[in-house]
């Protein structure tokens, strides 16, 4: 197979990935849901960046976006840049992207249970995966790589002729886990990938995709809504919502800075505390807008309580320190006045 498309060894001069002012809207007869609106952001070798929001903030869209798998007729990305190993994205033919998705770029999908092709046995499913993208490869061949990364995951050689529904639902992860990793990707995106798992079988599958991408450096992008996740596994972590990415940093910035959005602040303000006793989590008031009808001014106004008159009127710029950047007016203002 040929990869003389993609210049791999891109990634030692530069970002893996770089999304440079992404908008992507799902347009129907009847309304424009505006998913994602001008998100930038990039990924290094062997680093890990956190998604993190509400549902609806436009965390799934991005990804699909990157692996061009929007909804053919509806979903579409009206502006901005997505280049991976310096390649546009957003220009290759759908030949060219046959040979990135699942070789190069693989994704691990947010349920299980549904992930997986139940009238197929386990081996038909990973192997399917390695024969389309190394098609010289012989069914011996096919066979010892399905026994490897079944072996890497954790899951033994012996069960590989089962069907879906004779494992549970942590096995069915790492099934899934096992098909994206079986092309030794440079790129894995997981969304959500513990949503449906007890805590337990959260922790190990956590600790199975850290293994694994320090084995083979794998660059990762982890969709998640779970503030402990982000803990775990990341380097950088972005926070979105209303399809926007209103603050960005490291690990560092976002857990320990004293400098946040509001948005983030009522995240991290609705992670119980077990050493207060209460009857009420404290939830953020209000809903997300509706992605039809964005408020003028900050997507967050309407819920904010540091808002201002100016919130509710303009979209606010960035506020940069360092590596740190935080999309509102409490900061940028606060800057302005110290320029003065």
């Amino acid at each position: 197979m040929s990869k003389e498309f993609i210049n791999i060894s891109a990634a030692d001069n530069g970002p893996i990935l770089e999304i440079k002012d992404l908008n992507v809207i799902y347009k129907t007869d009847v309304e424009v849901v505006h998913a994602v609106n001008g998100i930038s952001l990039s990924l290094e070798k062997g680093e890990t960046i956190g998604l993190v929001g509400e549902t609806g903030a436009g965390k799934t869209t991005t990804a699909l976006a990157i692996l061009q798998l929007l909804p053919e007729r509806t979903g579409r990305i009206t502006e901005g840049s997505i280049r991976f190993l310096d390649r546009e994205i957003t220009e290759m033919s759908e030949k060219e992207l046959e040979l990135v998705r699942g070789n190069m770029i693989s994704m691990i999908f947010q349920d299980p249970m549904t992930s997986l092709n139940p009238v197929l046995r386990i081996d038909e499913q990973i192997g399917e995966a390695v024969m389309i993208h190394n098609p010289e490869m012989s069914k011996a061949q096919i066979n010892d790589r399905v026994e490897e990364v079944l072996g890497l995951v954790g899951i033994p050689a012996s069960r590989k002729n089962e069907y879906p529904h004779q494992f549970s639902g942590g096995m069915k992860q790492r099934v899934v886990i096992a098909i994206a990793l079986s092309c030794n990707p440079m790129l894995l995106i997981a969304d959500e990938p513990t949503t449906a798992l007890d805590v337990t079988i959260q922790a190990q599958v956590l600790a199975l995709i850290e293994e694994l991408q320090e084995k083979q450096d794998t660059s990762m992008i982890m969709i998640t809504h779970d503030l402990g996740v982000v803990a775990s596994t990341c380097d950088k972590v972005g926070i979105m919502y209303a399809g926007e990415l209103v603050e960005f940093g490291t690990l560092e910035d976002i857990f320990d800075s004293e400098k946040h959005h509001p948005y983030t602040s009522g995240l991290f303000n609705a992670i119980p505390d077990l050493t207060v006793e209460t009857k009420r989590l404290n939830a953020i008031d209000g809903l997300m807008p509706d992605p039809t009808m964005l408020p003028e001014g900050c997507a967050f106004a309407p819920r904010c309580h540091e808002c201002m008159e100016i919130c509710r009127k303009q979209k606010p710029g960035y506020y940069q320190e360092g590596g740190h950047s935080i999309k509102c007016f409490l900061y940028v203002e606060q800057k302005q006045e110290e320029n003065v």
